[in-house]
Order: structure tokens, then C-alpha cells, then sequence
């Protein structure tokens, strides 16, 4: 009768544990799940997979000014998700994303059209860009051995030679230019004809224009 009662008291505990456990699962999978797609979130927090030079956050950009207080990739969670497809397929070929630029603040496409108030290099705040959606992203590639892909221009080259249309290169550069098109377009991704790095989100580009800010670390 002893036994009986011990083997009746282990298993009310290993199904009291078990219940426990399910309900502790579920309340982590309702805890991320009350993320919303569109929620603004830091690349770094869900990946360590790419390298960043963040060009506003310096003075080696077209304004010869920096803009933002730090170098940060914030997005929606929703393209971070895409970027990260992406960046996963470019990894089983040996490269990897290279960030120049994320989401934009309001305010700093105010900052940056104030310096510049050309509409053909700098959106014109009234209307917003798509970086001011957290829905775009300025990028380029590196080899294994952290080296940048040549892609024929610099960033922010505003010359007809950083076109996807522009077909006056070596093949090697027109052909790399197409495999960051192909894999960027496969996972959800629009390029943009006059600028070989900047892609949208196909899904972010009805996402209202945003002025989050984020702090310094």
C-alpha cells in the first residue's frame, strides 16, 4: 500500500511538472506572438550574421555630415525576417550582407533634405521615403574574408553607372549585381533601377511613415 501511494504521488508530480511546463511554453509562444510584424526592432537582437558601416552615422557619406547619433540598424520585425532569409542564402555562397543603411527617422530626413533639398538624392520629407517606413534597406556583399564585393560604383554614386540598367561593365560586376538582385527579389525584396543597393520590402511599402527613435549603447 506504501508503494502504491508513492508511485500515485511521483506521478501526480511528473504530470503537475508536465503541466507546468505546457503552460510556461505557451505563455513564451504568446509572449512572441504579441510581436507584431510591424513592431521597430534592432537587427543586432536577432542576428550576428552581418556587418555594418553605417554611412549616416559618420561623415563619410554625399552630406559630408553626420546624422544619426550612432550606428544602428532598426527595422520592422517583418523585414528583419526577410533580410535574414536572405542573408542566410547569400551565406551558403560565402558572402554576407553589408549594411549601410536602415530605418530612417522623420527627423532625420528632415536633417538630411535641409543639407541636401534635391528630391533626386534625398526624399522629400513631406511625402517620406520608404527608409521612413522601416521598410528599406541600403546593402552591398563581403566575401569570406570580409572584402566588399566590387558592384562597379560606390554607395550613393548618383551617376547613371550605379543603374541596374547600366550594362557597360565587366561581367563579373554586372553578374554580381544580378545574384544581390536575384536572392534579395526571391525573399520579398523590390530593387530600386537607379541605386544597385537600395531594396524595399514588398509588404512594407504601405507602413506609415515613422519617427521612432532609439537609444545609444
Amino acid at each position: 500500500m506504501l508503494h502504491f501511494a508513492k508511485s500515485l504521488f511521483f506521478l501526480l508530480f511528473v504530470f503537475s511538472v508536465s503541466i507546468g511546463n505546457a503552460q510556461h511554453e505557451a505563455y513564451s509562444d504568446a509572449t512572441e506572438s504579441q510581436i507584431s510584424d510591424t513592431t521597430f526592432v534592432k537587427l543586432r537582437d536577432y542576428s550576428n550574421d552581418f556587418i555594418y558601416d553605417m554611412k549616416y552615422a559618420t561623415e563619410d557619406n554625399f552630406l559630408k555630415a553626420k546624422v544619426y547619433d550612432c550606428a544602428e540598424c532598426m527595422l520592422r520585425l517583418k523585414t528583419v525576417k526577410a533580410l535574414i532569409a536572405a542573408n542566410n542564402e547569400f551565406l551558403k555562397k560565402g558572402y554576407r550582407i553589408k549594411l549601410y543603411d536602415c530605418y530612417r527617422p522623420l527627423d532625420i530626413q528632415k536633417r538630411m533634405f535641409a543639407i541636401v533639398s534635391n528630391p533626386e538624392y534625398v526624399a522629400d520629407p513631406k511625402k517620406g521615403s520608404i527608409h521612413n517606413r522601416g521598410g528599406a534597406v541600403d546593402i552591398s556583399l563581403v566575401d569570406v574574408t570580409g572584402k566588399e564585393v566590387d558592384m562597379g560604383t560606390p554607395f550613393d554614386f548618383f551617376g547613371i553607372q550605379a543603374s541596374h540598367n547600366f550594362k557597360q561593365l565587366s561581367k563579373t560586376i554586372l553578374s554580381k549585381r544580378a545574384y544581390l538582385k536575384k536572392v534579395m527579389i526571391n525573399n520579398g525584396f523590390n530593387s530600386f533601377d537607379s541605386e544597385w543597393w537600395h531594396y524595399n520590402l514588398k509588404t512594407g511599402l504601405k507602413d506609415k511613415v515613422a519617427n521612432e527613435k532609439w537609444k545609444c549603447e
